[in-house]
């Protein structure tokens, strides 16, 4: 029996869609489900307010009657215009080691790229730089984080009959948490904040982050403006983010940096890792997943993800990464911390990796995003 690709209009659809990798990696150690509600939401068009610039379609394929891969094709207006672009997405690629089921679904959002006109095709990429992005080349063997793709090797190799080349690269670290913070970095936060230049602020209140993430925000919009793949973060995309994430934070981990006149010019942002409480969920909230989930992220858990630290490009090197750091650390030390993951990040993001040339550091893992043209 040959391959049939189904493409994803009904409810009951998307749910076998968002569960397929759950079945795929069932066995896999390293393998971390993303939480099943956000994904469903991510792809509702009622839900996703990126879905004002960005349109999908979305993939089932079938073999002797069972699924055997999925893959979302979408087209970012906002990436196109900004970047004077004429390509399409592709995203939650994962298939089993067929080369028929890979290449069909690879296929159908081609075509429907070349029925739009589209010249090339990117990804994994997704709505915006605040969703899942990148194929693991590099540490397959070690356990994911809850924010990234995790895939089989074959991966590559499907990737490379199908004709796609590397774009460009992310890389991660797992930082060993100093008992003893670099005295350079202490030297650096203590000369910048006792002059009074910089005030670094830490948060007690939801409700005062809450008011100040929107400008945190718009920070974060323009420090990454300029990396690959980017695309400008509306108002509402913003605020459906915070509205999301607020209410789970750990406030011990949420720094930002502001100048004499209140202005914020560095924002970081570290969570403790859900991780492992995702993977014994399956990614479900219920009955369990919600119960396991607030525990990481409110009680002991001694790593931490770090979801980024976005610095004003004028204020860069002056600095005030040094004083977030330094922040954070004093109660990452306090809380028992011993790991730090961060997010991917770009491979020529020369600035971002100065940050950690101070610590005990491995990398990790690598992810690939690829390009075609079509």
């Amino acid at each position: 029996m040959g391959v049939e690709i189904k493409e994803v209009l009904t409810k009951k659809d998307l749910t076998t869609w968002v569960r397929f990798p759950n079945k795929l990696y069932k066995d896999n150690e390293f393998f971390v489900p993303f939480l099943e509600n956000d994904e469903i939401e991510t792809f509702s068009k009622d839900k996703n307010p990126a879905y004002a610039f960005c349109e999908t379609k979305l993939f089932l394929a079938y073999k002797d009657g069972k699924p055997a891969g999925r893959i979302a094709g979408l087209i970012n207006h906002a990436y196109n215009k900004k970047w004077n672009k004429n390509a399409i997405r592709f995203t939650r690629f994962d298939f089993i080691d067929d080369f028929a089921v890979s290449e069909a679904l690879f296929d159908a959002v081609v075509s429907w790229g070349r029925e739009r006109k589209h010249t090339e095709i990117m990804g994994p990429i997704g709505f915006t730089d605040m969703d899942h992005e990148g194929m693991l080349v590099e540490g397959f063997d070690k356990f994911n984080m809850s924010i990234t793709f995790y895939n089989h090797p074959y991966y590559l190799t499907h990737m490379e009959r199908l004709g796609l080349k590397k774009d460009i690269d992310w890389i991660e670290y797992k930082i060993r948490i100093p008992e003893k913070m670099d005295p350079r970095i202490i030297r650096i936060s203590d000369h910048l904040t006792k002059k009074g230049e910089y005030r670094a602020v830490t948060y007690t209140d939801r409700k005062v982050l809450y008011k100040e993430a929107f400008e945190a925000f718009k920070l974060i919009d323009t420090a990454f403006s300029k990396l690959y793949g980017t695309v400008p973060l509306t108002p509402e995309v913003i605020k459906n983010a915070i509205d999301n994430y607020i209410p789970l934070v750990n406030l011990d981990y949420i720094c930002s940096v502001k100048d004499r006149e209140g202005k914020i010019l560095g924002f970081g942002v570290m969570v403790p890792s859900i991780a492992k409480a995702l993977k014994k969920s399956d990614g479900r909230l219920f009955p369990f997943g919600i119960v396991r989930m607030l525990s990481a992220l409110k009680g002991k858990n001694d790593t931490l993800e770090m979801y980024f630290v976005a610095v004003a490009p004028e204020y860069q090197t002056r600095g005030v990464p040094a004083i977030i750091i330094n922040t954070i650390w004093e109660k990452v030390l306090a809380n028992g911390v011993k790991y730090c993951e961060t997010g991917p990040m770009l491979e020529t993001n020369s600035a971002v990796h100065s940050m950690w040339r101070y610590f005990d550091k491995e990398q990790h893992k690598r992810r690939r995003c690829f390009m075609k043209q079509i």
